[in-house]
């Protein structure tokens, strides 16, 4: 059976919810405006995100905290910004907090708090929200072979019927936790309408250690440190943060950030090597003087013990262990070769990571919808007359932190506006 409205969101997720609230908002009364999802309860990923309290946004977001085309991001952002989230949220009943990483968090703690407002809003909106309809494909009427479509109703195919529509708004997602829904579906659709797809890779995916490693017996500790990576020995990314180990290998900001560049090297064929410092700062000469001197001053201190005023006990003893040394010889014991190895584990240490832990893991795609190829002022496809396309299908991914959230509101307000203002103009027209 095939029914019409005026805008169709495939997808409701953060994107998709976003455009479908300032898409009603900016549309007729008697505008009709549908969001279709493939799950049967809605926002999977908003409620498991920042350990179930969902990190909303950041108090500040850059262009540079983005992969992406620079230039896009910046514009994208300008358009509604993280002050802007912030007023959105409040003005949906939702007050944020910010903690001391900059993190903003709904007060409640909750990201129920979250969803149930966007999806209350949607309700007020007279938004038609249909779960446990997953769409398998748009078709643009007079489009083959990637021509362009005339301007008529594209249709939504899904699996109960066809739904025709003026403007779609396609808020997919990528691969990142298929559990919540998310199954790069999207870009087929995408594909089939003319558009290209970059290459995927999982991002703020944690990492998996080779077993000789130390990493299990220190699961559980947290320490600061500045991850190096390589590819093919050239260094492609440096950042400072916190480091989690686990009974499988690491995880924690730092990792989730630098994870992306290490998976990309790997993929494509490239000799890919993280390098750690657990002495975020300090080069291998001023550890090497200051280990020369404890050897003058303290000749008799243990590694251990001299150690662990820089670092965790634990993560100290091991390190010692990694660099072939009794954490209970004294300093002054050592040979040149020897220290000059130790100051290599602290500041140069090669994490033997085995592999990423995949999309079931990952919390956001790398990679997607070339940018190049939407109208930013808008989200438009250039590729699909009446089509726009928000949130993770696209190409950019931002750093930990809120700023996926971030870009997908942001994204959202684009394509929804976007969408009504163009179908004001097909009715006119």
């Amino acid at each position: 059976m095939r029914e019409n409205c005026d805008i169709a969101i495939v997808g409701a997720g953060a994107a998709g919810l976003a455009a479908a609230i300032f898409a009603a908002e900016a549309a007729p009364r008697r505008a009709r405006i549908e969001l279709l999802d493939g799950a049967r309860k809605l926002g999977a990923k908003i409620l498991i995100s920042g350990g179930g309290r969902c990190n909303v946004t950041h108090d500040r977001v850059l262009p540079e905290d983005f992969n992406g085309s620079r230039p896009v991001v910046r514009n994208v952002l300008a358009a509604f910004d993280e002050r802007a989230t912030v007023r959105w949220f409040s003005s949906l009943g939702v007050e944020l907090k910010r903690e001391e990483t900059g993190k903003l968090f709904p007060a409640s703690n909750s990201a129920r708090t979250v969803l149930h407002a966007l999806l209350a809003r949607c309700a007020e909106l007279d938004v038609v929200v249909r779960p446990g309809h997953r769409v398998l494909e748009v078709t643009c009427p007079g489009a083959s072979d990637g021509e362009p479509a005339a301007r008529e109703r594209l249709a939504v195919h899904h699996e109960h019927g066809v739904l025709g529509a003026r403007c779609v708004v396609l808020a997919t997602g990528g691969r990142s936790l298929p559990r919540t829904g998310s199954d790069g579906l999207g870009w087929e659709i995408a594909r089939r309408l003319g558009h290209s797809v970059t290459d995927t890779y999982p991002a703020l995916v944690p990492l998996v250690l080779r077993d000789e490693m130390f990493h299990a017996e220190l699961s559980g500790l947290s320490t600061r440190v500045e991850l190096s990576t390589f590819a093919d020995d050239k260094l492609i990314d440096r950042r400072a943060g916190s480091l989690l180990f686990t009974h499988f290998g690491i995880s924690g900001p730092a990792v989730m950030d630098a994870s992306r560049y290490w998976v990309i090297a790997r993929a494509r064929g490239q000799r890919a090597a993280l390098r750690c410092s657990f002495l975020p700062g300090q080069s291998f000469e001023q550890v090497e003087r200051e280990l020369i001197a404890a050897a003058k001053s303290r000749p008799r201190a243990s590694l251990a013990r001299l150690l662990a005023r820089w670092l965790p006990d634990r993560l100290a003893a091991a390190l010692v262990r990694a660099s072939g040394l009794d954490p209970s010889s004294a300093i002054g014991q050592l040979a040149r070769d020897q220290r000059r190895g130790l100051v290599h584990s602290l500041v140069g240490f090669l994490l033997p990571v085995e592999r990423d832990r995949g999309w079931n893991f990952a919390e956001v795609t790398a990679g997607g919808v070339p940018l190049d190829e939407i109208d930013y002022r808008s989200m438009a496809s250039r590729k699909a007359p009446g089509l726009y396309l928000a949130g993770e299908m696209l190409e950019c991914d931002g750093r930990i932190g809120g700023f996926n959230f971030q870009w997908a509101w942001a994204t959202g307000y684009l394509a929804g506006r976007g969408a009504t203002a163009a179908m004001r103009a097909t009715a006119r027209g």
